[in-house]
């Protein structure tokens, strides 16, 4: 391609829009536009790069066993309430477009396929001598981001490889998921990305296991923390750890110390009340207060009880009040004062809740359920003196046990692993921290879908049974973006050869100059000729700008013509190093080939 044709509009100032590097040079370097909020069209040279990771997920998924294929991206509305999913994904802050058709037929815009490809096995896949099945497709895929941000990262429309696995019993799914852990690593690894596996919650996809594959930036929107001795990684909604003991209180024993109420006038937070008395936070229990929406409907208050120096993990409570009340979670958050005001409650004392907190207080609750569900983390349980609020106002109890409060309670892990903290694989071995991007993500399903969707086989007994499935995504727009943003420098994109829009580019300084033009001319088309996918700069302009130009789109080998060009000598500079050799065209065109074509 000759960049006299090609659609190249590059920008010298960082668009305002832009919060990250890898958001700013794609929109620099003419790669995508942006449309509306989270919408971008791709332009020729983000195009090819987007064809060309896709072409590396086929080879290795069709390497793998699976099958490409092609579903709608409209759903029936019936579909997804079958799998109990429609409520969730749709209403208050759900990330599904939906809409009505002119029969006022509901219908939804596919964040993802579970449902309709699980309805279409049930109807296909009849016998056990069928399976097992791996469809996949790359495909457009739509989501109402609350907020879209950075650029292909977070976009409410992108695209995606999908695949989902059928199989006649456990072990057969979990040989598939393995198989398909190997494929992604390979996927990655020859992306030119640096992906790290860790384990991962499940999130509304569900299912019995999970691994995400995270591309390592500092701009990344996921912490992942990872053992340093290299056995352990894991999303931090995921991730556990061995937390540092509590310090115990001053003066307390298990005998002869009995639980004293103090007064805390004004003193509302743990750190208020370690400064005032000189406790340490470990040596106090948090509560916190939250609502929890169901699938069904109800508002279910939580008591959430904490040593005082932990962080509640979010994920981690949402899928254990899942687990305890059997149902799925829409959303769940803090209670607030205006909260409790428009409950017609008035006598939780906030700021003085002990982990007893009697559900007589809930006695009036307009809407939510009369009686908290009460969750305490291990960190909380495992105390045997604390301090605690004693539910009455600028009041707390000192030395209290479990036992002073009810009796213990079941332990839950709720808190949130931090860097620095002991791992429970391995006591020596302690977790740090990076910044990842997550680019894939694999899940084992189990029979979650196929039971709420009742799409059976014949097995060999010759009984029916629901499939066990799987379910493998990888986001190949934002993999485009993430490989940008691992890979970038001052002046612009240092593209992986393997997915980079073009292997090289000929750049001619002066294309005024009879010699560098013929030069140029012929060297372009003899590294066509050679099967290089290269570009040619035979535009009008200033020597300067064609560099800056090939820096910013940054395609990984430039072969310069300038001066040099009647001697026959160019420069081959590769991109990701700067690094420059002057050499005979004849002998760079042959190590350009050699390098690209080994």
């Amino acid at each position: 391609m000759r960049v006299s044709r090609l659609l190249l509009v590059t920008l010298r100032d960082v668009p305002a829009e832009a919060e990250i590097a890898s958001h700013q040079l794609l929109l620099r370097g003419g790669y995508i536009r942006r449309i509306g909020s989270g919408i971008y069209g791709y332009l020729p040279l983000m195009w090819k790069v987007i064809q060309r990771i896709t072409a590396i997920v086929r080879d290795e998924l069709n390497t793998a066993g699976a099958q490409e294929t092609l579903l709608p991206q409209l759903h029936p509305a019936e579909l997804w309430q079958r799998s109990g999913r429609w409520q969730g994904y749709t209403a208050g802050e759900g990330i599904m477009f939906h809409l009505e058709d002119r029969q006022g037929r509901e219908l939804g815009l596919g964040p993802t396929h579970e449902e309709v490809v699980t309805s279409l096995a049930g109807e296909l896949l009849q016998s056990y001598k069928q399976l097992p099945v791996n469809l996949y497709q790359v495909q457009t895929k739509f989501r109402d981001e609350i907020r879209p941000r950075f650029g292909l990262m977070r976009g409410r429309e992108f695209i995606m490889k999908d695949a989902y696995s059928f199989h006649a019993n456990e072990a057969d799914l979990q040989n598939t998921y393995l198989e398909m852990d190997q494929a992604y690593r390979r996927i990655f690894e020859r992306c030119g990305l640096a992906a790290v596996p860790v384990d991962a919650d499940s999130g509304a996809i569900g299912g019995a296991a999970s691994q995400e594959f995270m591309v390592t930036a500092d701009a990344g929107e996921d912490l992942i923390l990872l053992s340093d001795d290299g056995t352990y990684a894991a999303n931090q909604e995921k991730a556990i750890s061995t937390p540092s003991k509590a310090i115990p209180l001053e003066g307390a024993s298990l005998e002869g110390t009995s639980m004293e109420l103090i007064s805390t006038p004004d003193e509302t937070s743990i750190d208020v009340l370690c400064r005032s008395h000189g406790w340490h936070q470990s040596q106090l229990i948090k509560v916190l207060l939250f609502i929890a929406r169901l699938d069904d409907g109800t508002e279910q208050p939580l008591l959430i009880s904490l040593r005082g120096d932990q962080d509640l993990n979010e994920v981690k409570l949402i899928n254990a009040v899942g687990r305890l009340k059997g149902q799925v979670v829409l959303d769940c958050r803090p209670i607030q004062a205006e909260d409790l005001n428009k409950q017609g409650i008035d006598t939780i004392p906030l700021g003085f809740i002990g982990p007893d907190l009697d559900d007589g207080v809930l006695r009036s609750a307009r809407s939510w359920t009369k009686q908290f569900l009460r969750c305490t983390d291990s960190t909380a349980a495992a105390m045997d003196r604390m301090v605690c609020g004693a539910n009455q106002p600028d009041q707390h109890r000192l030395y209290a046990t479990w036992a002073d409060l009810g009796g213990a309670p079941k332990s839950l892990d709720l808190r949130k692993a931090r860097a620095g903290e002991a791992c429970v694989h391995n006591p020596e071995a302690h977790l740090i921290e990076k910044r990842g991007i997550e680019v894939g993500h694999i899940f084992q399903l189990g029979r979650k879908y196929s039971e709420a969707m009742d799409s059976r086989f014949t097995n060999e007994a010759g009984k029916t049974e629901h499939f066990w499935m799987g379910c493998y995504g990888i986001g190949i727009s934002r993999l485009a973006q993430a490989a940008v943003e691992q890979h970038h420098d001052d002046a612009g994109i240092c593209w992986p050869a393997a997915i980079a829009p073009y292997e090289a580019i000929v750049v001619v300084a002066n294309m005024q100059d009879q010699t560098q033009a013929e030069l140029g001319e012929s060297l372009y088309k003899q590294l066509l000729a050679a099967g290089v996918d290269a570009l040619f700069d035979d535009r009008k302009e200033r020597a300067g700008v064609k560099f800056k130009d090939a820096d910013l789109i940054g395609i990984p080998w430039r072969v310069v013509v300038g001066r040099d060009a009647s001697d026959g000598v160019v420069e081959l500079v590769e991109r990701a190093n700067r690094a420059v050799q002057k050499l005979p065209h004849v002998d760079a065109l042959k190590e350009l080939i050699r390098t690209l074509r080994p």
